[in-house]
């Protein structure tokens, strides 16, 4: 038994050598796995015709374009062409579904084609770039976590992006600095979904360093200057911008072209809205933006947000924040647990990125 295993062990050792040498040279494993299957399938429909189709070629094709980059994939796409010409020659006989098969097969190969040479541009595989705009939207989204705040302050956001995809032109931003004051600030990125899910993500980054090493005062200034920096065709922003001092409730508001920010009263238990103005961010040089300054109580609540959820055509906006407000009566009852979620789902629509944030100091 020793002796045979010994035997079997031979040819496991020099396909492992041979395995490491391709890695090594540079051939991807990828590519030399799917190269032995498409040998074998093409085997496999020669030896048992009526058992094996001609469409199993496919398999080959389908995984490789998942796994191999842009310089591997074209090659391989005509390997497995090749192959299929091959073996449609030497099994001769070319009924109608042999020849449906081939031309499904030949379809394949040339969407897989095309789809190669667009992403050459990027220069990764498939699943390697998807896993890469997975990663680009885990930092956006990291970019809004909520700092650690002292148990009387309760903030919550709610993200919804245009059409149910997960890249928004709409962000937070957060930062609490040691001496106990938080900045939070909402942006609106011109576009909608995933065309600006690029410009959010590249703005989102700059933002959270300015906003770490800046002045309160002075962020908004910087942004719409590196904004100006970037010379995009789209490139202007809506932001607001809220420093909070957590220890007595003290807070400045300011607004880049941005719909204005609402503040519950939980004593008077209506809302009010909190003017500011400041033209939009990336268009005008050396921009002013006016700060807005009061007191957040306890019991008081204030909402900051996008213009999807009070935007609408053929309305004007401060009706639709007057829904939005007479939603927030309703819809929260003085209870502001969960309050971003709750009133995002009572307004807006599917059409424009929504995003709401929620600032709340509780009574005890």
């Amino acid at each position: 038994m020793a002796e045979h295993g010994s035997v079997l062990d031979v040819p496991a050792r020099r396909i492992k050598r041979r395995w490491e040498r391709a890695s090594q040279s540079g051939t991807p494993p990828e590519l030399m796995a799917l190269v032995v299957l498409t040998g074998a399938l093409a085997s496999m429909i020669l030896l048992w015709p009526d058992v094996v189709p001609l469409i199993v070629l496919v398999l080959p094709l389908v995984v490789g374009n998942n796994l191999l980059g842009p310089r591997e994939l074209p090659w391989f796409v005509v390997l497995v062409l090749v192959a299929l010409a091959f073996v449609t020659a030497q099994r001769g006989d070319m009924d109608p579904r042999s020849a449906v098969a081939v031309g499904v097969i030949f379809a394949v190969g040339f969407i897989i084609l095309m789809t190669s040479f667009r992403r050459s541009r990027l220069g990764v595989a498939g699943s390697r770039g998807e896993s890469m705009l997975v990663d680009l939207r885990d930092r956006i989204l990291k970019q809004g976590a909520i700092p650690a705040l002292p148990p009387e302050w309760d903030v919550t956001w709610e993200l919804r992006s245009a059409g149910g995809t997960l890249f928004a032109g709409d962000f937070v931003v957060a930062s609490r600095s040691s001496e106990g004051r938080l900045d939070v600030v909402v942006v609106d990125v011109s576009g909608k979904g995933e065309q600006a899910g690029t410009r959010a993500l590249l703005l989102s980054g700059a933002f959270g360093g300015l906003m770490g090493a800046l002045p309160s005062s002075s962020f908004l200034p910087a942004a719409n200057a590196y904004l100006l920096r970037q010379d995009w065709e789209e490139g202007f922003a809506t932001a607001v911008h809220l420093s909070l001092d957590m220890a007595s409730g003290d807070f400045e508001l300011r607004s880049a072209g941005h719909p204005p920010a609402a503040l519950h009263d939980a004593g008077a238990g209506r809302w009010s809205v909190l003017e500011s103005e400041g033209p939009i961010l990336g268009l005008v040089a050396d921009a002013e933006f006016v700060t807005t300054r009061g007191t957040m109580r306890r019991g008081d609540a204030m909402v900051l947000y996008t213009d999807g959820l009070v935007e609408t055509r053929g309305r004007d906006i401060a009706m639709g924040i007057d829904r939005m407000l007479g939603q927030a009566d309703r819809v929260l009852r003085g209870d502001f647990v969960n309050g971003a979620e709750r009133l995002v789902d009572a307004l807006g629509g599917p059409g424009d990125d929504r995003g709401l944030l929620l600032v709340h100091r509780r009574v005890g």
